[in-house]
């Protein structure tokens, strides 16, 4: 019990530490249930002690809270008294507070707005400079804006050193120059540009202006190409000079600020390199220029505005071009348009288009000459391109002269009336007083084919000296050139399509002695050509004249040999129509059929060849006669006859003989020749020998000038003596008859010293 109380003791005596107690109470094992209830017992004393001391002290403390209640109430008001109070001491020194924040930032403000009116004061000026540099370029007033960059770097920026943003002006300067001058350039690009494509309008402008001026007249209204909008039409734009369509301040512009920022050399070079690349650009001709005049109007336009452009900055631009750059640019420029124009004036095949191409180049040549530039190889090229219109003209020519003997039907010209007769001389130079004075209708010796040559040779002299109009040529090489031209229409275009009418199927023998005919004619014309020349070009010499009359006799003389060629078709289409029994026994008695045709149609023939001279007659006759001679001796001597009888001989005898009489009967007239039928001398003489059976004369005098058979050959005797052998051996009574058989005899021994006179000539 004691060892309980004593336990209960420490617990009630030690606040904080109580392990030992309790386990000292844990290891009495008996005692632990018997500690509990003392410790219940304790507690409940303990109870019962604070129930007796609350109620001991119960009155005094109800009379405290009564009291402190009061008290509550009191420090309750209170309390309100001083919320409000502190609640109005805040809202005062709140404002209070407020009104001196707002007095220091009002003097901040005033501090500081008298500080950025200093500031700006300074900053003002280089700002309002560099406000108005950027206002002139935005302008695009690039030369003012150096200027005030100028100001603003060496005036107004040093002042504001201090500044940041004095150091982004200073970094920006540089690029601020570059900019100047790389829009300054891109002006000029544009002014570049701009000029490329006005250009032809420049072009045009002063091509028309120098035309006035030199008061020619080349057609220029019609060499204007068709404008393209409206504003082209415009009369204000046509009264401009060339400088007035151009705006040239920008190279000014430019040309300052380059020699402003040093770098004038630099500028010099750009504009140079850009002009001579488009000056080659311009050169380039358009697209099948050789087909329409608006092409080559607009080429040379372009030229000349290029070289206008160029000698306006020369004499303006300060030194930017010089002299010798301009005639070095202009040499090559010159050479390249020569090369293109010769080039496409080599296609051109229109006569008409060259014209206007001449004039062109002439008015291009005296716009370029009254700016200064030489254009003497232009006028070289104008030769050329004139030697090229009278090759195209002999061309048409060709054409003209071939339709004329197409359509020729090489007749008389025939004329039924005074009207017809008049235009006939009007045009052909030809007199003749008994054909005048004859009744109509009346015949021309010639056909129409005479005066339309004419006509068309003179049309062709008319369309020479167009292209030789105001070229300043004198009257030496004009003719000169007429002449040449003439020259070659007569001998190469005329003499050609001549030429080529004589193989035309369609002509018979009389045409082409027609032909022969007119062509004597036209030569005998050649002297009023010659006055037609000189009266065109004002020279009084000149052998055009002569040169057509040879070139005429040339044409002639080709279409005499065509002629013969032709009588001796034709008399071969009569030869060939011989039906010959060549073993008849007796002749009729009378010429062949096909003799006396062939007789009726040299009659004919030979009339016709009375209008030629008595040379070119004679000459036919001798042709003719002795084709038909050779002819029938060829046909005699042919392989296909193997047989002859002598009365085919006989026969052929009679034939002979009435071309022998035609040959004597004068039939082109009397001539100089004593007698034509001696060009049958070679077949009569044959015949006669054949006839006559005079052999022993034959040999006697063989080889001797006065022989009377001299044409004779042995090897043609021994021909003809094989057939008539052969055609002896086929007859059944020449054995019979001792006539028959001396003269086989005789025939044998004739062939037989025939063939030892063949054998001695051979060796």
């Amino acid at each position: 019990m004691q060892n309980q109380e004593h336990l209960l003791q420490e617990i009630e005596g030690i606040d904080d530490y109580w392990g030992p107690t309790f386990r000292a109470i844990y290891d009495q094992d008996d005692d632990s249930r018997k500690f509990i209830d003392t410790l219940d017992n304790r507690i409940k004393q303990y109870d019962k002690e604070i129930e007796r001391m609350c109620n001991f002290y119960y009155q005094g403390f109800i009379d405290s809270i009564r009291e402190l209640q009061q008290v509550e109430n009191q420090a309750s008001k209170l309390k309100k008294q001083v919320i409000q109070l502190n609640s109005n001491v805040q809202t005062i020194v709140a404002e209070v507070t407020n009104a001196g924040e707002e007095l220091v930032k009002a003097r901040q403000v005033e501090n500081n707005i008298q500080l950025a009116i200093n500031s700006l004061s300074l900053c003002l000026p280089a700002l309002s400079s560099y406000s108005k540099l950027q206002k002139q370029m935005a302008e695009k007033r690039y030369y003012p804006a150096l200027k005030t960059l100028e100001q603003l770097e060496q005036l107004y920026l040093p002042q504001v050193s201090h500044y940041k943003f004095f150091r982004q002006m200073i970094e920006k300067i540089p690029k601020l120059r570059e900019n100047i001058k790389e829009s300054s350039m891109s002006d000029l690009n544009c002014f570049l540009e701009t000029i490329r494509k006005f250009s032809s309008k420049v072009g045009e402008a002063a091509m028309k202006h120098s035309v006035e001026q030199q008061n020619f007249d080349f057609g220029l209204t019609k060499l204007k190409k068709k404008k393209d909008s409206p504003e082209d039409n415009s009369d204000d734009e046509d009264s401009l000079s060339a400088q007035d369509l151009i705006d040239f301040s920008p190279v000014y512009r430019c040309l300052h600020i380059c020699t402003v920022l040093s770098s004038r050399d630099t500028f010099d070079a750009y504009y140079r390199q850009q002009r001579r690349e488009q000056a080659l650009l311009t050169l380039h001709p358009p697209n099948n220029m050789h087909e329409s005049i608006a092409s080559y109007c607009y080429y040379l336009q372009c030229i000349v505005g290029f070289f206008v452009v160029e000698d306006h900055v020369l004499n303006t631009g300060n030194g930017l071009l010089t002299r010798p750059y301009l005639e070095d640019l202009w040499k090559m420029a010159s050479d390249k348009v020569v090369s293109i124009m010769r080039t496409n004036t080599a296609y051109c095949t229109d006569a008409n288009l060259l014209l206007k191409i001449k004039d062109l180049i002439m008015v291009f040549c005296i716009t370029l000459r009254s700016y200064g530039y030489p254009v003497k190889n232009y006028m070289e090229l104008l030769h050329e391109i004139q030697e090229h219109y009278n090759e195209i003209l002999m061309q048409k020519w060709v054409q003209v002269f071939r339709d004329i003997l197409y359509r020729e039907t090489f007749c008389h010209l025939e004329v039924d009336n005074q009207d017809q007769y008049d235009n006939v001389v009007r045009t052909f130079p030809y007199q003749d007083d008994q054909l005048e004075s004859s009744t109509f209708p009346r015949k021309f010796p010639f056909s129409s084919m005479v005066p339309s040559v004419y006509d068309q040779v003179k049309q062709f002299i008319f369309a020479c000296l167009k292209f030789s109009n105001d070229l300043n040529f004198s009257e030496g090489e004009v003719d000169e050139m007429v002449q040449k031209s003439t020259k070659l229409l007569l001998s190469r275009t005329f003499s050609g399509c001549l030429s080529s009418a004589f193989h035309q199927p369609r002509l018979g023998l009389l045409q082409v002695i027609q032909i022969i005919v007119d062509t004597g004619y036209l030569e005998k014309s050649s002297k009023s050509i010659q006055q037609f020349v000189s009266e065109a070009t004002g020279s009084t010499g000149g052998t055009v004249g002569d040169d057509a009359g040879i070139t005429l006799g040339v044409a002639r003389n080709d279409a005499e040999h065509h002629m013969y060629d032709k009588m001796k078709l034709k008399l071969n289409e009569f030869l060939d129509l011989e039906d010959y029994d060549w073993m008849l026994v007796e002749p009729t008695g009378q010429a062949s059929s096909f003799v006396t045709d062939l007789i009726n149609f040299l009659r004919v023939v030979f009339n016709a060849l009375r209008n030629l001279t008595e040379e070119v007659s004679v000459h036919v006759c001798q042709v003719a006669f002795e084709h038909i001679s050779k002819s029938i001796l060829n046909l005699l001597l042919s392989d296909d006859i193997k047989q002859l009888s002598m009365g085919a001989l006989n026969q052929l005898n009679l034939d002979v003989i009435q071309c022998e009489l035609f040959a004597a009967s004068e039939p082109v007239g009397k001539t100089d020749e004593p007698d034509f039928s001696q060009h049958f001398a070679p077949l009569r003489q044959l015949l006669d020998l054949l006839l006559s059976w005079d052999w022993s004369t034959y040999f006697h005098d063989y080889g001797q000038e006065t022989s009377k058979y001299s044409h004779v050959k042995p090897t043609t005797a021994i021909i003809v003596l094989e057939k008539l052998k052969e055609a002896d051996k086929k007859s059944v009574f020449s054995v019979l008859k001792k006539s028959e058989r001396d003269k086989k005899k005789l025939l044998e021994t004739v062939l037989k010293q025939l063939k030892q006179l063949a054998l001695t000539v051979q060796q």
